[in-house]
């Protein structure tokens, strides 16, 4: 659930058993594409979102690239899967139209991704918090005329598919941001925050309500944001690592 951005380059051991499966099968599959900085950032926002992980420490995407690093290392067959292979990997071939982003976060002013490059967030249902689509399974149009859509969400089983209104529960997924990017948040503004609490860890709307402004240190952004959340109208005051801002439509 990579919302939380990293901060440092570390030696990393706390993969799960099915992070290091998926993790050798990309590895086989995009050969020297894995240690692009996008490829790691998808693939650790994918771990993070999983069920598996809640609970369990961040993954960052530099602890990623720095296990395909590794594994291309000491891999003797590296070269037969390099970008040149015929067989390119797709990061997400079971989402055709999830694909990883190439560009950067488009705000206010700045050039917007083409459609097929986006990736996706829906609002389920059941608990009104926002998940990572990872991929769309089918649509249908109600009475009315609005159109829905059958999803699966990242790091959940066919279980879990919901029935989402395109209108008002799919948008463009949510960025987070670098600390030194702080100052584009302000008051008033629309974010998704990352709400923890003893029995649930998952990602609702909020609104920026106050901000104190702080001196950044070693750590990063050390300022702190009071938010409102959009559900049940509580609030809390939270770090940067927490918030995700919308891009601009």
């Amino acid at each position: 659930m990579d919302r939380l951005r990293p901060r440092e380059r570390k030696v990393f051991s706390g993969f799960t058993t099915a992070e290091i499966t998926k993790m050798e099968r990309l590895h086989r599959e995009s050969g020297e594409q894995s240690l692009d900085r996008v490829f790691c950032k998808r693939i650790s926002k994918d771990f993070n979102r999983s069920k598996g992980r809640l609970g369990k420490p961040v993954v960052k995407w530099t602890e990623v690239q720095s296990w395909f690093h590794g594994r291309q290392q000491s891999d003797p067959l590296k070269d037969a899967s390099s970008p040149n292979s015929p067989e390119k990997f797709s990061v997400a071939p079971e989402a055709p139209l999830n694909k990883a982003c190439k560009s950067s976060p488009a705000y206010k002013g700045e050039t917007t991704p083409d459609l097929l490059e986006l990736e996706f967030e829906a609002k389920s249902s059941k608990d009104g918090a926002w998940y990572d689509v990872d991929a769309f399974l089918d649509h249908r149009f109600l009475s009315s005329g609005e159109a829905e859509f059958r999803l699966r969400f990242v790091g959940f089983g066919s279980e879990e598919d919901e029935w989402v209104n395109l209108k008002n529960a799919i948008r463009v997924r949510s960025l987070p941001l670098e600390h030194s990017e702080c100052g584009k948040v302000k008051v008033g503004d629309l974010v998704l925050c990352f709400q923890e609490r003893r029995d649930q860890a998952i990602y609702y709307d909020a609104h920026i309500v106050e901000i104190q402004r702080r001196v950044h240190d070693i750590r990063g952004c050390r300022c702190l944001f009071l938010i409102r959340y959009d559900h049940d109208n509580t609030e809390e005051r939270v770090r940067l690592r927490r918030l995700c801002f919308r891009p601009a439509h």
